[in-house]
């Protein structure tokens, strides 16, 4: 029942992002921008945590997610560091997604060889 929640769930948040970018004049870079920045603000209003617990993977592996997962690290980091904690919690927390979408991007780029057209 936890994989068809969360295919249910995750596929409701990608299908509204299609939705924005088929019926609005938003760019996909301001949407994703917007996803990320909702993510932030649902997880410091403390929506966002629940709906984890609720959803799964539904809801972190969306572009939602990151943006939960860049304020649970701030969170956590100014608990253990205070105010130093507000600038490094979210690079700690992130990093290994950034690092493994930056290994993908250069493996493609060497795989499938890009050209301009």
């Amino acid at each position: 029942m936890q994989y068809l929640l969360a295919f249910l769930i995750g596929g409701a948040i990608c299908a509204a992002g299609q939705l924005l970018i088929d019926k609005t004049n938003l760019t996909p870079a301001r949407i994703l921008t917007g996803y990320v920045v909702i993510g932030v603000v649902l997880t410091g209003a403390g929506l966002y945590g629940p709906f984890v617990s609720f959803a799964g993977a539904g809801a972190t592996v969306p572009i939602l997610g990151f943006g939960y997962s860049l304020a649970r690290g701030v969170e956590q980091a100014v608990e253990r560091s205070g105010l130093l904690g507000a600038f490094m919690g979210g690079f700690t927390a992130t990093s290994a997604g950034i690092a493994a979408a930056i290994i993908f991007a250069v493996a493609a780029a060497l795989i499938f060889r890009p050209t301009r057209k």
